[in-house]
């Protein structure tokens, strides 16, 4: 049975979710169709241009990405204390890059002379967009929406292109989170379009090794791991990711007989998992209907603020 939006996104118990859409039917998002030939690489860029731009006006941040052919995955942080801090006046102009503003806001916004009942609509317009530009559901519909009239515009059709509503799954421990970000930033190797997380074209994981571009056209804004300089940013250490990254997608693959130790991966040991468990719960984000990931206390946790009795997911 469907579960509504607001029942399945609880920031109280995490601000981390894994998002996945997929287009309908067989339409190509990206790659190239071999049915008829045609390629649609160049739609990759699409998603990586409006991903730039929403996670810079959104209080969204992307901590992973992967552009695939008929789908793509993104594990965001909502950030509803960067959006309380915004004035009034930073959230009408960041609301202003998406969308046209009611007269009545042109008129506050020039320092017109406005009667009280005017300047409380005002206010309940602005406190609406504020949550509006924190909500993944309103970030994912216009990455979709922008997507969507794109491609059909090319594709010289109307109708839906993405399926009827993403995916969702909340990421409620640090295992988690780290687990889902490996998977998403090896989805082109385990695809076989790549053999190396370093050449895997619009990912994450490869921006991160590239580094961001000065003309590059509005690359996504990913969060920072951890460092002295950035201690607020992913609770990790970049070097220790790229180890783990670099084990599971060797240990995975089961046309690979070599695999790297566990002992050698530091971030396991400060995690306490084990290889197998780790594995496990890393293969947990390809299957359906697993909308909450992380051990059994935070998933109970997270089901009664929910307005649920249980999650439907054995805990990892």
């Amino acid at each position: 049975m469907t579960i509504a939006r607001s029942r399945q996104i609880s920031l109280q118990d995490t601000p981390y979710y894994h998002v996945v859409s997929r287009c309908v039917r067989r339409a190509f998002l990206c790659g190239e169709d071999a049915h008829s030939g045609q390629s649609y690489e160049h739609r990759r860029q699409w998603v990586v241009d409006k991903l730039g731009q929403l996670s810079r006006l959104f209080a969204i941040g992307v901590c992973a990405y992967a552009v695939m052919s008929n789908h793509y995955h993104l594990v965001l942080k909502v950030e509803p204390d960067t959006a309380a801090s915004w004035s009034e006046r930073e959230v009408a102009e960041r609301w202003a890059a998406l969308f046209q503003w009611p007269l009545l806001v042109r008129r506050w916004y020039q320092g017109e002379s406005l009667i009280e009942p005017e300047r409380t609509v005002v206010q309940q317009l602005i406190e609406q967009w504020r949550e509006r530009l924190h909500s993944i559901s309103w970030f994912v519909r216009l990455l979709n929406e922008n997507l969507a009239r794109q491609a059909n515009r090319e594709d010289g059709c109307k109708g839906h292109f993405w399926e009827g509503r993403f995916k969702s799954q909340a990421l409620l421990t640090e295992p988690a989170l780290l687990a889902c970000m490996a998977y998403v930033d090896l989805n082109p190797i385990r695809a076989a379009l790549a053999e190396r997380p370093e050449e895997s074209d619009y990912t994450s994981i490869k921006q991160r090794f590239e580094g961001e571009q000065p003309d590059a056209p509005l690359p996504p804004l990913l969060l920072p791991f951890a460092s002295q300089a950035q201690p607020e940013g992913l609770p990790y250490a970049f070097t220790d990711y790229l180890m783990l990254v670099d084990w599971t997608g060797r240990a995975i693959r089961a046309d690979k007989r070599g695999y790297i130790p566990a002992h050698l991966a530091p971030i396991l040991a400060r995690l306490g998992l084990d290889g197998a468990r780790w594995l496990k719960q890393v293969t947990l984000f390809r299957r359906q209907g697993i909308r909450v990931v992380g051990d059994k206390d935070h998933c109970q946790q997270f089901a009664w603020h929910c307005g649920q009795r249980r999650c439907h997911q054995p805990p990892c």
